[in-house]
């Protein structure tokens, strides 16, 4: 079955899964993210600090896919908040990844104390403008954080990627970003595996559809209106992920799923967490 395409507020598309790249580095990581794109991933997600644009550039370049399929993603770390550190940043990762454009490219983490986010977004759609970016978002955003560069610039984020999973759904902002306009991005939507695929609730809505733990997580997300970025350097878990669009959770499997929240599991407060 095709993968669903969304629309974003800006008008363009993204397909309703991604496949996330990170720590998939060197050989490993190339031969990763080319089985990912041959399996039918079109969205890849990498970031400057993830050190792997190289190896993906590579693996878009050696899949023979036409560079208008592919929806990359990137996302500026810390040491190049302000003006024009931002684009710097920016045109590092576009020669790591040797392209022209980048179809998404988000602010890695809002860092706060250093307080340049709304600066970095102004030098963002100045990027957008000139077209090498396509669709300009964030990452690790809150509430506030969101308004501020709503109401200081009147331009809406395309993408909020968030940590979201079922010990960490993130209701109030799902509610919020579908308020708004924005589309969310789950990182790490399978959580710890071990603890959210052996959980008895998972494993009996994936028994009630013939489908693995993985499978019923994933379209849980999918469900909650979220993109999942899930990851896996194995074929055959990769196609697993990626067969989550025939078949459909009732609302109260949803629920269910929902309510394994325990928090967050990596201390990535946006408030507080700083990567540079």
């Amino acid at each position: 079955m095709p993968i669903p395409q969304i629309k974003l507020n800006d008008g363009n598309i993204l397909p309703a899964i991604g496949f996330g790249t990170y720590q998939l580095t060197g050989d490993e990581g190339v031969s990763s993210v080319l089985t990912a794109i041959e399996v039918g991933y079109r969205l890849i997600d990498t970031a400057l600090n993830y050190e792997n644009e190289e190896n993906v550039g590579q693996a878009i370049r050696l899949s023979g896919v036409l560079r208008d399929e592919l929806v990359v993603t990137s996302k500026l770390p810390g040491r190049f908040h302000g003006k024009g550190e931002t684009r710097r940043g920016f045109l590092e990762s576009l020669k790591n990844l040797s392209l022209d454009y980048l179809d998404l490219y988000l602010i890695h983490w809002p860092l706060p104390r250093i307080d340049k986010y709304l600066e970095t977004w102004v030098e963002l759609l100045e990027l957008q403008r000139e077209g090498l970016i396509r669709s300009v978002g964030v990452s690790n955003f809150t509430q506030a954080h969101l308004l501020r560069v709503i109401d200081e610039t009147g331009v809406v984020p395309a993408v909020n990627q968030i940590e979201l999973h079922p010990h960490f759904p993130q209701s109030e902002m799902l509610a919020f970003h579908k308020k708004h306009g924005i589309q969310t991005e789950s990182w790490t939507p399978l959580a710890r595996q071990r603890s959210v695929l052996q959980d008895p609730v998972v494993v009996s809505v994936a028994n009630a559809h013939n489908v693995t733990p993985a499978q019923a997580v994933l379209r849980w997300h999918v469900q909650l209106g979220s993109i999942p970025i899930p990851k896996s350097a194995q074929e055959a878990r990769q196609r697993e992920n990626l067969d989550v669009f025939e078949f459909e959770l009732s609302t109260d499997e949803v629920s269910a799923i929902s309510a394994l929240e325990s928090g967050r599991l990596w201390g990535g407060d946006p408030e507080t967490n700083e990567e540079f």
